[in-house]
């Protein structure tokens, strides 16, 4: 027998067993992909639609609820010339988060300018703020006299009965919606510190948060 003839059916046999890819499979899988592709379109456009309605981001905004005078005494030397101040203020300050998730602010401090010039501060130590919550914070304000001292309209001020004065308070932080916002709050107060009751006599506050 011609062993030529044995061969050949043999490989006809192989070729026969395997698998043909079926037309129906492939469609199927072709249909989940773009069904899988459709979903996930449709999921990030939801989010994307969340992001810019529900969980549109808001602006934090920081509020200095009141400014009171806890120490305030002063003197003056004759001979030699000198003067001697002493001057302390508790404020009451509250950062409210309006956005649906929370809000983290940096180190920050609150700082007492006196026409201008910065003459006293107290920290604000960095922290959290959870979603749709106000948080006050008390913090005393003690000033540098010499600064104070080395304004020279500060003696007439003391002697018209009226000290003018300002608070400055910035916090930076951010929220993250989708991806990380960046937030800043900026309250600025200004003051008048009557001399006879060592009282504060008048406030008036702006407030602005930029994202």
């Amino acid at each position: 027998m011609d062993p030529k003839q044995d061969t050949v059916p043999m490989n006809r046999q192989v070729a026969s067993d395997r698998p043909v890819p079926s037309k129906t499979a492939a469609r199927r899988r072709r249909t989940a992909c773009l069904a899988f592709g459709a979903a996930a379109v449709l999921v990030a456009l939801i989010l994307v639609v969340l992001g810019f309605t529900v969980f549109k981001p808001k602006k934090p905004t920081t509020t200095v609820e009141s400014v009171s005078l806890s120490d305030f005494n002063f003197s003056i030397d004759l001979l030699p010339p000198a003067v001697h101040i002493n001057l302390t203020l508790d404020a009451r300050v509250a950062v409210r988060n309006p956005n649906r998730v929370g809000f983290k602010y940096d180190n920050s401090s609150v700082l007492l300018k006196y026409r201008g010039e910065d003459v006293g501060d107290a920290p604000i130590p960095a922290g959290k703020i959870g979603a749709r919550q106000t948080i006050p914070m008390n913090v005393t304000i003690t000033v540098m006299a010499d600064r104070l001292l080395s304004n020279g309209k500060l003696l007439s001020d003391i002697s018209g009965g009226t000290v003018p004065l300002s608070t400055y308070t910035r916090i930076t932080g951010t929220v993250r919606i989708l991806f990380k916002i960046h937030v800043k709050s900026v309250s600025t107060c200004d003051l008048s510190i009557d001399v006879g009751s060592r009282s504060v006599a008048k406030q008036n506050c702006e407030y602005k948060t930029k994202l």
